[in-house]
């Protein structure tokens, strides 16, 4: 194993990223070990998180509740992540980063396996919550030890790079997750996540060697990145603008069927599409926000705007509901932007801002599927629901835009 440095050595940095995690040197080959360690990592809390969406009807069986009632579970988890990123970010202030991965993972490791043996519906909704406990602070620790890997203008698609395991996730694992899970039983996809989520413990105790604590590090210092304006923007930014993707994508299947008139079994095609675009946007969208984080994170969200609308107005249409939905999934691309901002502007408090980044994108899952599900039930139509997410995707931008601005005026002042 090759050592690595403290994470959190001070360095010069560019002017647009000069609060960001300082890079340290690490060999080419560890550092892509350490990558991939971390992938793993968020190929399994990604399956975790989309497969219980397939297999709700078999949960609702075994639990003698309706699909609805069961619906509560992906509640459950997705309060977890809420609550969990900024107090365990916080709580865990003074601890090494591989000392947190560690624990992180462990704990999703034995949530998901325990899940599997749950004996009643309500024992098993307590275990989601704690099972999403981890999901945002094991993102945001994540990401910053592989920023802190690469050089300043690299930062992003390192940060990219990690997240390609969640993308990828989409793609593969949720599809095999669910195939498995509906072949033998749903608690057999949560051993199988926690069976992943263990092998990532393993890959990060053996490659991650062991960093020192920050400097200074304490859970006043990190409760400081609640107390900086840019912070709680980008923050918005995520909670808001990335609100339109979950929207649509919480009812495609039923517009898939009901408005564009496909046959049931191209949902799957339809989901693999986004998977895809997911993945896309990702890769494309780290190298965009290594040249310009600001307008990668810009001009995302102002492209959401725009397919949205489109998807709104030609949903009907097999094919324009195709393209969009492939392009919906590329949105993703603001991601690991958004990420590396929050790692600049928050200064010294990184892991409980970069941990929140997730959070932020759990309340906009909710808001993106609350909202559209009213447009829904105010006769709208399920094609209303890409208007619901270009209005969200518009909020976003403003959100964006004042950020901007006052970053501006505070740099001209200074």
């Amino acid at each position: 194993m090759t050592d690595i440095a403290v994470l959190d050595r001070p360095a010069a940095l560019p002017p647009e990223t000069a609060t960001a995690t300082a890079p340290v040197i690490v060999a080419p080959l560890t550092a892509i070990l350490i990558e991939i360690a971390l992938a793993v990592g968020g190929f399994g809390i990604g399956t975790g998180e989309f497969a219980i969406m397939g297999l709700l009807p078999d949960v609702a069986r075994t639990y003698d509740v309706s699909v609805p009632v069961a619906g509560q579970v992906i509640t459950a988890y997705a309060l977890g992540v809420v609550f969990g990123a900024p107090i365990i970010a916080v709580l865990a202030a003074k601890l090494p980063r591989r000392t947190l991965l560690l624990g992180l993972m462990g704990l999703f490791a034995l949530g998901n396996i325990l899940s599997a043996f749950a004996p009643d519906f309500w024992t098993f909704t307590a275990l989601r919550f704690i099972t999403g406990l981890p999901h945002g602070a094991y993102f945001g620790v994540a990401a910053l030890v592989a920023a802190s890997m690469v050089p300043p203008h690299k930062r992003a698609r390192a940060v990219g790079r990690v997240m390609l395991g969640l993308t990828i996730a989409t793609l593969v694992g949720t599809p095999i997750a669910t195939f498995f899970g509906q072949l033998l039983s749903w608690r057999a996809a949560f051993l199988l996540v926690g069976c992943i989520a263990a092998l990532t413990v393993a890959l990060i105790a053996i490659y991650l060697q062991r960093d020192e604590v920050a400097e200074g590090a304490s859970i006043r210092r990190e409760l400081g990145a609640f107390t900086r304006v840019q912070v709680w923007l980008t923050l918005g930014v995520a909670s808001v603008g990335f609100g339109g993707m979950f929207s649509v994508f919480s009812y495609i299947a039923s517009t898939t069927t009901e408005v564009a008139h496909m046959p049931a079994s191209m949902i799957a095609v339809v989901l693999a599409l986004f998977g895809i675009g997911m993945n896309v946007g990702n890769v494309v969208g780290s190298r965009m926000a290594d040249y310009s984080l600001k307008g990668t994170i810009g001009t995302m969200l102002a492209f959401n705007v725009v397919i949205m609308t489109v998807f709104a107005l030609t949903a009907s249409n097999p094919v324009m509901l195709c393209i969009c939905v492939f392009l919906i999934g590329c949105g993703f691309a603001a991601c690991p932007a958004v990420q590396t901002r929050l790692m600049d502007v928050a200064a010294d408090a990184q892991t409980l801002a970069a941990a929140s980044n997730h959070s932020a994108f759990n309340i906009a899952n909710a808001l993106g599927a609350w909202l559209g599900g009213m447009v829904i039930l105010a006769g709208f139509g399920y094609e209303a629901t890409g208007y619901v997410g270009a209005v969200l995707s518009l909020a976003g931008l403003a959100i964006f835009s004042v950020s901007v601005v006052l970053e501006n005026r505070s740099a001209s002042r200074g």
